[in-house]
């Protein structure tokens, strides 16, 4: 077996990414028996409440800022005395005003968050029923109540270590806030924060069987940059030999008409990156942001998802589909794969960094066999790119992991007693399938792949902006139903983390932003923690790290800018 991971979550961006994440998991442990073929006890710990009712809980860290958590009353967190763990599960939910709410998909907007819950009375509830407060969470977001931070929308029942409030910095408000990479390092070299951290690691660590590893989840834009910068530093030198795969995490739109906080951003995103990445196996930059750099670019659009970029609801929602795919290789029941074997198979030649895609959904025809779809796509492959970069026609990649998932085994098979119309249809598997789909795409590549049955569950609190084209199942007709179409329940998705020379230039292009920017007119942003001379290193760095993924054509290009500079 491949054993277990734990998940540390940290910052308010990556607890809306976390939050749909664990909703995601918790709605295919409710699935039929058959299709779960991805193990629950990778990421949830099992358990037994009273009355021998069965539970699974999250192994999970999450760190977050006071204010940032509503209506979740943590036991253990932060100064607060800590509660005995004693099997059962905690539920907290959050009451709704006696006025209900407006019948519509809402979420917390960029620009105007609130860290408290105004006129909103909150209870917490212990968890020895917790199906109900599920559901009761479930249909207040699904019918349009007001998520305004991850707890909202958590749908899943936490263990009392999981929740560490850092009090010193306030989630949101004018100041007292954590928006600067040495804010966030200088936290994690407090010894009581340490302590704490530590404690609830060990925690975890030491119930597992056999720890494959370590999942980040790490806002990039905030102070949050530091903290992972620490925490990734800490699990590296602690838990040397295991896999740590930290995942970057950027809203999809940002206040880019502030000059302070946009220039904020940017630090934080390129000492987040550096940092990150020299402490972890693999590092993915995640966001349907269309760039992480000073240049604002519109944010990724999908053919079949009608979604507001304003609403972290929304774009966490994609985000946690496609993590729930890329992850699937180390939490295969039928595969020995760990996420050391994962991050192995990517990082070669110093890139650890790694660009994700996504198919969500991956456009399968209603009726239609696998090749039958994917001879409809023989020039671009259906899939956005997630990793904060100009999208561009790429035809090569150095190396890649592919999960395609929610495609029925039978759906290779064509029509019987049909001449076969291409390769595709030659082939005696969905494996193979895709296989040779790959090797036609990207010719020379190492490519790894694996085919699930099991698809991505999309019931409550996920939200419903899917095009009216979906079937319940995700699947695509070829024309607007005449009826009113049934909410879509799951969704087949394609994903994939690779090792391309897209990374240059996302790289390198914030290397150029960050060489152009007078450094010196922000000296507040210096005096939280980071020395002039030490960002100038970790520039280079950056410059270094883009040079990994230069084929001929970037290297004289990026000469060319060099001497044109």
């Amino acid at each position: 077996m491949p054993g277990e991971a734990v998940t540390l979550q940290l910052g308010q961006y990556a607890g809306c990414v976390g939050a749909h994440w664990w909703g995601l998991q918790d709605a295919a442990l409710r699935s039929p028996a058959e299709a779960a073929e991805l193990r629950a006890a990778a990421l949830l710990r099992p358990g037994r409440a009273a009355g021998g009712r069965e539970t699974h809980t999250p192994r999970l860290v999450a760190l977050e800022l006071k204010g940032g958590v509503g209506a979740l009353r943590p036991g253990g967190a932060g100064p607060e005395a800590p509660v005995a763990w004693d099997g059962e599960v905690a539920a907290y939910l959050e009451c709704a005003s006696a006025g209900g709410s407006a019948p519509r998909d809402a979420g917390r907007r960029t620009e105007d968050a609130s860290s408290e819950r105004r006129g909103r009375p909150s209870a917490a509830v212990q968890g020895t029923s917790p199906a109900p407060s599920r559901l009761a969470v479930s249909q207040e977001v699904y019918s349009g109540g007001s998520a305004r931070v991850w707890s909202d929308y958590l749908n899943v029942h936490l263990h009392p270590k999981s929740l560490y409030v850092i009090r010193q910095y306030m989630h949101d408000g004018e100041c007292g806030c954590l928006e600067a990479f040495g804010q966030g390092e200088s936290l994690l070299q407090d010894p009581s924060c340490i302590e704490e951290l530590e404690d609830r690691l060990h925690f975890y660590v030491e119930e597992c069987d056999y720890l494959q590893g370590f999942q980040v989840l790490c806002d990039l834009h905030n102070g949050f940059s530091g903290v992972g910068a620490k925490v990734t530093e800490l699990l590296y030198d602690e838990y040397s030999g295991k896999g740590i795969l930290t995942w970057g995490l950027t809203p999809a739109t940002s206040n880019v008409g502030e000059s302070q906080k946009n220039f904020y951003r940017l630090m934080n995103t390129a000492l987040g990156i550096v940092h990150l990445s020299s402490h972890s196996s693999l590092f993915c930059p995640l966001s349907l942001s269309g760039s992480l750099g000073i240049k604002p670019q519109p944010p990724v659009t999908f053919p079949y998802i009608n979604y507001d970029a304003s609403l972290n609801y929304h774009s966490s929602a994609i985000l946690a589909a496609a993590l729930d795919t890329l992850t699937a290789p180390y939490r295969l029941g039928a595969s020995q794969a760990s996420m050391m074997h994962l991050a192995e198979t990517l990082n070669f030649s110093g890139r650890k960094v790694v660009a994700a895609w996504a198919s969500v959904p991956f456009p399968a025809l209603h009726g239609y066999s696998l090749p039958d779809t994917l001879c409809a796509y023989q020039q671009d492959v259906p899939w956005k790119l997630l990793s904060s970069c100009r999208e561009q026609k790429v035809s090569c990649c150095f190396a890649q992991s592919v999960v395609l998932r929610g495609i029925r085994k039978e759906s290779h098979i064509s029509c019987p007693g049909k001449q076969p119309t291409s390769p595709l249809h030659t082939c005696e598997s969905t494996e193979q399938i895709l296989q040779y789909y790959l090797h036609t795409m990207f010719p020379g590549a190492f490519s790894t792949s694996h085919v699930l049955e099991q698809p991505c569950n999309t019931l409550p609190p996920y939200p419903q902006f899917f095009s009216p084209l979906l079937t319940r199942q995700g699947f695509l007709l070829d024309r607007p139903p005449s009826y009113s179409p049934a909410a879509v329940d799951s969704i087949p998705v394609l994903a994939a983390l690779q090792s391309s020379p897209v990374l240059h230039t996302l790289l390198y292009s914030l290397y150029k932003d960050l060489q152009k920017l007078n450094t010196r007119r922000w000296a507040s942003f210096f005096s939280a923690g980071v020395e002039q001379d030490d960002f100038q290193e970790a520039l280079q760095e950056l410059r270094t790290l883009s040079q990994c993924y230069e084929t001929g054509f970037e290297a004289d290009e990026s000469e060319e800018e060099a001497d044109s500079d």
